[in-house]
C-alpha cells in the first residue's frame, strides 16, 4: 500500500510564510511601533526565512495613495500620515499662563509709567526685578524695549505693546482703567504696586501728559 503523503522534512517545518502573510506581519509591527523599525529588527521578529525588505517594498506600494504611507526614516521604516492630510492631525489649544504677582506688578508699573527703566521699576516696587519676570513679559509680547534714556549708562526703557492693548481692548495707554475700576474688576486686592498712579478718568489732569512733561530732553529722537 503506497503512501502519497509528502514526507515531512526539517526544512518544511521551518518554511517561511507566504509573502502576503509577511506583509501583514510587517504592517502589524510598523503600526504598533512607537519608533521607526529597521529591516534587521523586522527580520529578527519574523519567522525564519522571511524577507522583511521585500515585504516592505510590497507593503509600501500597497499603501500608495492612501491616508497612511509607509515611509523610510533614516535606515528604518514607519507608518506616517499622508503629507496632504497632516492638517487633520492639528489641534489648537489655548494655553492659560498665570502671571506671578511680581510680573503683574511689573506690568502695571510699565503700563502706567512708560517709558520706564528697570531701575525705576525697582525703585517703585521697592525690590529688584528678576530677569525672568521681564523675559516672560517680553515673550508674551506685552512689553517691548523703548528708547534709551540720555542719562549716565544710557539705560533702556520698557513700554507696553500693541498686543497688550489689543488683549485688554484698549485703544491706547490713555484708556487704562483707574484705581476704582481695577479694584472693581478684582485685579487689585488693596492697592496698586507702591508708587503706581493710575491714569485719571476724563476731566482729571491727564497723568500721561504730566508724566511725559519734561521727559523730551531725556530721550533721543
Amino acid at each position: 500500500m503506497s503512501d502519497d503523503t509528502a514526507p515531512i522534512t526539517t526544512e518544511s517545518l521551518f518554511q517561511a510564510p507566504v509573502m502576503a502573510e509577511q506583509e501583514r506581519m510587517v504592517e502589524a509591527v510598523l503600526f504598533a511601533a512607537a519608533d521607526p523599525v529597521t529591516v534587521k529588527e523586522l527580520n529578527d521578529r519574523m519567522p525564519h526565512g522571511c524577507d522583511a525588505a521585500e515585504a516592505l517594498v510590497r507593503l509600501r506600494k500597497r499603501y500608495e495613495g492612501r491616508g497612511v504611507h509607509v515611509v523610510r526614516v533614516g535606515d528604518a521604516w514607519a507608518m506616517r500620515t499622508a503629507p496632504d492630510l497632516a492638517f487633520l492631525m492639528q489641534k489648537e489649544t489655548v494655553e492659560t499662563r498665570k502671571l506671578s504677582r511680581a510680573a503683574i506688578e511689573t506690568l502695571a508699573i510699565i503700563a502706567y509709567h512708560q517709558p520706564i527703566t528697570r531701575a525705576e521699576i525697582e525703585e517703585i516696587r521697592g525690590v529688584s526685578v528678576s530677569r525672568g519676570t521681564v523675559d516672560q513679559l517680553l515673550e508674551m509680547e506685552w512689553i517691548r524695549f523703548g528708547r534709551r534714556k540720555m542719562t549716565p549708562g544710557r539705560p533702556v526703557t520698557f513700554v507696553v505693546t500693541q498686543e497688550f492693548l489689543n488683549h485688554f481692548g484698549l485703544e491706547s495707554a490713555r484708556d487704562l482703567p483707574g484705581l476704582k475700576e481695577l479694584r472693581a474688576a478684582g485685579l487689585l486686592e488693596n492697592r496698586l504696586p507702591l508708587g503706581t498712579t493710575p491714569i485719571p478718568g476724563e476731566g482729571d489732569i491727564d497723568a500721561e501728559e504730566a508724566t511725559n512733561q519734561g521727559q523730551s530732553e531725556l530721550f533721543e529722537d
